[in-house]
This record gives C-alpha cells, structure tokens and sequence, in this order.
C-alpha cells in the first residue's frame, strides 16, 4: 500500500483541492509540503501531536517537510475557532514559544541533511510594507469572499477586529513565498484552516498563472485532530514538566471505548493489518487497545524508558496497593501553607491540577471523587497539616483514574 492510500485508510485525509495530483505527488516522494504552527504557548500539545505524525509518515515516503513557525502570524493570531480575540504576545514570548516548539518537532521530523527544513514566516512578514502588501496581495480577494469564510463567520456577531482580518492575507503570502522560495507545492492542515489555505491556493495561482497550478495542491487533515487533547484541566502538552509521561500516558489509558481504535489507527505507527484485526474486539478487550494506545503514542513522545515507567505506575495503581514510584509528584511549597502550616483540600486539588477551579473541587468532594491515601475526603471545608505528610509524600486521589503524590518541600 502507498503513503497516499495509507493515510485514506487510516482516517486521515478529509478534503483534497485536486486528488489525483496529491496522490501523485505524495506516492512519488515529490511533495515538499508544509504545516504551520503558530506559537501561542510554550509547548506543542495532543492538538498538533495528529500533524506532526503525518509529518513523520510522508517524510518516511521520501516526501519532504516545511515546519513553518508563525513568528509573524503569532503577532496576530489566527481566529479561527475563536469567541475572542487571542491575547497578544510579546516578541520575546513568541521566540521562546518557538524555541521550544523546535526542540519538541525534532523529536518527530529528521531536519538532518536537509530531509526537512525549519522556517519562520518572522523573516518576511515582519518587514513587509504594508502599502507594499497591500498592492501585492490585497487586489487578489475580496471582502464579500472573505467574510464567506467559516472562520470569520464564528467571530461576526461578537466582532471581528481589522487586526485579525489581516490573518488570512498574511497566511495566504505564507505559502506564496514557501512555493517560490522553497518548491513547496502542497499544504497540510485542520478544516478550520480551509478557508486560509484555500486563500493560499488562490494567490499563487493569480499571482503566477495557470503554468503553477498543477503544483498548488492543498490538502485537508481530518478534523479529529482538533478535538483531541483537552481534559477538565486543560491541554494535554507534549512538554513532560507540563504534563508528565505519566498523566500523557493516563490520558490515552482513559479514552472512550468508541475513540480507542480510532486513535490507533490516525495517530500510531501500528500496521493496518494488525489495526484491522483490532477493530473485531468488544468490552474487556478494549481495555487491553487502550493499554496499546497509551504505550505507542507515550513512546514516541518520551521515549521508551518514560514509556514503560508510565505504564509500569499506572497498573500498579490499577490493582491496587501498587507502588507509587511512578506517579506524578507535586512538590509543596512553604508559601502554599497558611499561617497554622494548613492548606486546605480544594487547593491542594488546584495544586495537583485536578481542579481547575475551587468549584471543580467543591464538586468532585461532594460527589464523593475525593480521597487522600485511600481514605474518601468528605468535608468540602478540610485541610491538610504540612506536619502530616510523611516524606514520601500522600497519594491524592480524584476520580476514578486521576493520581497524584503530594510531597512538602
């Protein structure tokens, strides 16, 4: 089975511009394509894990990747999927976000040899002359079209600001100047980047006549990337000092049935004929899919090592009595004690990041969720002394599957 072929059977081709042209391309090991990330935090997270793995599948095929870090778009922010405007960051903030971001993709993508390459739009979109810009790019759209689009539609009642108006102009130069300086003919992303990249599309086309068309090709990642990687707490993070290797590991383990083998089939390296006979389990069995999930996906991202740690923690809890060796730990501050050397349990949740509010943990000690080295916590209004946590810490437990051990420093 071919590259093109494989990512159709494995989920993950949503939308193609011209699907002949695509297959050949990719099939042939001739796409330089690239995927765009903006730096709006300091670390990857599940959202971008789906991308870079079709990152790591073409360049197996011979194909060749662009990562193209938005240090110029992250001035804006895209506001697709958006109620509000993003909050804007400072340069500095965005080169560290990108910095990070690239120490995290190499785990991923060979940028050796030039197999790949690294760019950031910073280097023209900074310097751009907006009347200049606008001669150049403005005469190729129109607002009527423009405000067609999905993702400005979301943002038309609550308003959309000029300042992010400019983002699908500016996404759009983007991949003019990826095809002009790099050969880069094809571009991957989420369906709510369709309307961007279609704008893409249509600029080079314009701007370079029907002799490049055959060459600009934009293709679509199934949207299921955009719905994985939140929890109660947040983000999942591929940064393991953001969320460790265990809780990764936790998150995957504790998947719906009706998304596990799904998951395995977009996101893990696994061979389709060993998937396919996985899609015949029921009930207990896709306990046993959950545990592959959790170990393929918690390898590729940490390692084997953190792999088998994760794995080795998380059973031991599940058969209870298990050694707690593994499990995240939270260390306590002398400030996070009151004046008495207390702190109360609802904080001791929003320290561990099992509650993300002081109502989220009110609640899960009423509904009974709540127990501190296995005994239930049932006073909404208790606390913990600092004298009483023994060096090796307190197993916090909330829910059925979320552990954390709390030590005091």
């Amino acid at each position: 089975m071919q590259i093109y072929e494989e990512l159709t059977a494995r989920g993950l081709i949503a939308q193609v511009t011209d699907e002949p042209k695509v297959r050949e391309l990719v099939n042939s090991g001739k796409a330089t394509f690239y995927i765009g990330f903006d730096p709006t935090a300091d670390s990857l997270h599940v959202g971008h894990f789906m991308a870079l793995c079709l990152m790591k599948r073409l360049q197996m095929a011979g194909n060749k990747p662009i990562a193209l870090l938005g240090g110029g778009t992250g001035m804006i922010g895209d506001p697709s999927g958006k109620t509000d405007m993003r909050k804007m960051m400072t340069k500095e903030t965005i080169q560290h976000n990108i910095d990070c971001f690239i120490k995290q993709m190499s785990r991923f993508i060979d940028f050796s040899d030039d197999k790949a390459i690294q760019v950031n739009n910073a280097d023209w979109l900074l310097d751009l002359n907006y009347i200049d810009f606008l001669r150049e790019v403005g005469p190729h759209f129109t607002v009527n079209r423009m405000l067609t689009a999905e993702c400005y539609k979301q943002r038309w009642e609550r308003g959309l600001t000029v300042f992010e108006f400019n983002y699908m102009l500016m996404q759009a130069y983007d991949f003019y100047r990826l095809y002009c300086d790099y050969g880069c003919n094809l571009q991957f992303g989420g369906d709510d980047q369709w309307s961007n990249m279609l704008a893409g599309t249509e600029l080079i086309r314009r701007k370079l006549g029907k002799d490049a068309e055959a060459m600009t090709i934009t293709l679509l990642l199934n949207s299921e990337g955009k719905k994985m990687g939140k929890t109660v707490s947040g983000a999942v993070w591929l940064d393991p000092d953001k969320t460790s290797p265990y809780d990764f590991y936790q998150y995957w383990r504790n998947g719906a049935d009706a998304d596990v083998l799904k998951c395995i089939r977009m996101l893990t390296f696994l061979p389709l004929e060993q998937i396919d006979e996985m899609d015949k389990w029921e009930g207990s069995q896709l306990n046993q899919a959950k545990e592959i999930l959790a170990k393929e996906l918690t390898t590729l991202v940490h390692g084997e090592e953190e792999a088998a740690k994760a794995e080795a923690g998380a059973k031991a809890l599940f058969a209870g009595g298990g050694s707690t060796e593994n499990v995240p730990t939270v260390e306590l501050a002398d400030e996070d004690f009151d004046a008495d050397g207390n702190i109360d349990v609802i904080t001791l949740l929003q320290k561990t990041g099992q509650a993300t509010t002081r109502s989220d943990g009110r609640r899960a000690i009423e509904q009974g969720g709540v127990s501190i080295d296995g005994s239930k916590v049932t006073d909404v209004k208790a606390v913990i002394s600092k004298a009483d946590i023994p060096a090796g810490g307190i197993l916090v437990k909330k829910g059925k599957k979320s552990y954390k051990k709390v030590c005091a420093g």
